[in-house]
């Protein structure tokens, strides 16, 4: 019997490659952030204050990299960096909704 859940890199389930792509604690939470207009690093983490500025700064690599989000940097002092959802990030936030929708059923 083959595993409900194969590796994403070798036998390519769409829900383990999703989760590595969107999944965690933060992910969800900064696209949720970017989508509503959140744009900015400073602005971010004053929207999330329990998370560092090192995770978030991991984090925004590693959306950047799996090409969710754009950064945008501003030849200003001091310099400026807005961040955006590419077409791939927008793709992703019906599951963001739907996140949202069964955590506010759901929550005690």
């Amino acid at each position: 019997m083959e595993p409900l859940a194969r590796d994403p890199d070798i036998n390519g389930c769409p829900v383990t490659y999703c989760l590595s792509v969107i999944g965690g604690k933060w992910k969800p939470v900064i696209l949720f952030c970017i989508a509503n207009g959140v744009d900015r690093f400073g602005a971010m983490q004053r929207s999330v204050p329990s998370i560092t500025k090192q995770m978030l700064t991991k984090q925004l690599r590693e959306l950047e990299a799996d090409c969710l989000i754009s950064r945008k940097v501003f030849a200003e002092v001091p310099p400026r960096v807005d961040y955006s959802l590419t077409d791939v990030g927008r793709t992703v936030l019906p599951i963001i909704k739907q996140m949202e929708v069964w955590g506010q059923a759901n929550m005690k």
